[in-house]
Formats: C-alpha cells, sequence, structure tokens
C-alpha cells in the first residue's frame, strides 16, 4: 500500500494503481496523515513507555482498548467510540546494537520506519497482527552506525468498527520525540529516558467510504 521510503515531507508515499484492496486511491490516502480543512482535526498526546520488568531494558505501550479521542474533535458519529482515525509518532533514538522493535496485536494499518525506509509493513484491514524487526539484521541497509541518531516513524490507521489494538514494545531506551514535528512541551532528557515519553499527533478522521468500513 506504502512504499518503502518516506516521502519529503516524511509521511507514507502511496502505491495503489490506482486503489488497493481497501483503499480508494491517493487523493483519499493523502488526507489520512494531512489536515483537510472541513474533513480532519488533529491533536497531539503523549504515550508513555513502561519497562516490562525491573532491569529488563524492554519498554512497551500497550492498549487491547485503543481509542484515544474518544468524544473529541469531529466526535463519535453516533458510536460508542470514535473509530476513524490515525496515529502518527515521530521520534528519535540513537542505535546501539542489540536493539529490536516488534508490534502486537496491532491493527488496523501499521507501519514502521528507520531512518525513512520502511521496516514493518502491517497495511490492510485485519484483525490484530504481530511482527518483530532485529536492527542489527537491518543495519546495512538502513545504514546504522552505531552511536549515531535516527528517525523512528510510526504510522497507524483504525478503520472498521469493531476493535481497535495497539501495542508495542522495544529496546531501544533512547526513544524520545522528535521536536520537529511535536508541538507538546518536552520534559527533561532524564524523564524522557526513563519514562519514554512519546508525544503523539492524533488525526481524526478518515472517510467512511473507504473499503473495509
Amino acid at each position: 500500500m506504502v512504499s518503502t521510503t518516506l516521502g519529503g515531507d516524511s509521511k507514507p508515499v502511496y502505491l495503489g494503481a490506482p486503489t488497493t484492496a481497501t483503499t480508494h486511491g491517493a487523493a483519499l490516502f493523502n488526507m489520512w496523515y494531512n489536515d483537510t480543512p472541513t474533513y480532519n482535526q488533529t491533536t497531539t498526546i503523549p504515550l508513555t513507555l513502561t519497562e516490562t520488568g525491573v532491569g529488563t531494558g524492554v519498554f512497551q505501550y500497550t492498549n487491547a482498548n485503543y481509542f484515544p479521542i474518544d468524544n473529541t474533535l469531529l466526535g463519535n458519529q453516533g458510536r460508542v467510540h470514535n473509530y476513524g482515525f490515525t496515529t502518527e509518532i515521530h521520534a528519535l533514538f540513537t542505535y546501539r546494537t542489540g536493539q529490536s522493535f516488534a508490534f502486537s496485536n496491532a491493527d488496523d494499518d501499521v507501519w514502521l520506519f528507520i531512518n525513512n525506509q520502511r521496516v514493518i509493513d502491517l497495511g490492510g484491514v485485519h484483525a490484530a497482527q504481530s511482527a518483530t524487526v532485529n536492527l542489527d539484521t537491518l543495519a546495512a541497509t538502513l545504514g546504522l552506525s552505531d552511536g549515531q541518531t535516527y528517525n523512528l516513524d510510526i504510522f497507524q490507521a483504525e478503520r472498521h468498527t469493531t476493535q481497535s489494538n495497539f501495542s508495542f514494545s522495544t529496546t531501544i531506551a533512547s526513544l524520545v520525540s522528535n521536536p520537529a514535528f511535536s508541538s507538546a512541551p518536552e520534559p527533561g532528557t532524564l524523564a524522557l529516558l526513563s519514562l519514554g515519553l512519546i508525544a503523539v499527533p492524533l488525526g481524526r478522521r478518515r472517510p467512511w467510504g473507504e473499503a473495509g468500513r
């Protein structure tokens, strides 16, 4: 559904020709992560990653009832939850050997880009799915060097009216919000490192006419 590299605006690039099984073309897809007057609205919230256990070095965010903008922005459209939204995370991290990133119970669309290159592709309308990437195995392909800082970008879309799961874990302890995209004030570096605080822009909404609704 999307290109293997991010566009110049750090957004996914649609690859449908001209559509896919669950989308209706580039014009509608491009609204998923871009504000369009009268069509969608955006807000920013923090997500806190917590260590799975003292000293494990594995940090996670897990939510099997992921409805972060219920009863806000353009509302729920008469439903119990606001089911039509996207999540966009722009972060920075310092690459060290041994790092990994994993999605578990992710639905619907979820993409992970590291250094502007797609490394996990869970696009499409589907039940919860999982995927893991070991950064060491892709370091040469991604152009990663130990001790250097790189972009890590996550794009999620919820477009079904049954459930919403969004869970991921990582051994990247240095993950922090990318200030180039975050409008939220950030706490000090130590707080970011210990809490894994990421400012997350949340968009509402996508067209209900998209396939899979």
